[in-house]
């Protein structure tokens, strides 16, 4: 199995997520303006909520992405306030026709003093435990 790990951030939580990841399927977590080149089975894409949806960033990438080239995308990533953005993030996906796993991570981030200190090294640990059911 091929794998890449994206991100998008604005606090740095999800690239440590991505990071944790990352580390656990042996390649390298690259922010979305990396794109994805070569070809994977398993993307590996990390996000949050910023004003109450996914950042435009997010959308232009996921629109980017080649159905030929990404065998389907996994949704990870950590908030203040708000859970999981997979329902955001696989609207984006079916337009492009890019399958979504149903399994995603999601954990507690640092904002404005809420939630201090997290991500955790338990959520890291978590995070890498997440990835290592695709292995």
């Amino acid at each position: 199995m091929k794998y890449a790990v994206r991100y998008y951030t604005k606090t740095g939580n999800t690239k440590r997520l991505a990071e944790a990841i990352a580390k656990e399927l042996g390649v390298e977590a690259l922010p979305l303006s990396e794109g994805v080149k070569d070809a994977v089975d398993v993307l590996f894409l990390g996000n949050s909520y910023y004003a109450f949806n996914i950042d435009p960033e997010v959308k232009r990438f996921v629109a980017s992405l080649d159905k030929e080239k990404v065998g389907k995308i996994v949704n990870f990533g950590s908030a203040a306030m708000l859970n999981s953005t997979y329902k955001r993030v696989k609207a984006e996906a079916d337009k492009v026709g890019i399958d979504m796993d149903e399994s995603e991570f999601h954990c507690r981030g640092e904002f404005k003093g809420i939630h201090k200190g997290r991500p955790d090294e338990s959520d890291l640990k978590a995070a890498a435990e997440f990835a290592r059911q695709f292995k």
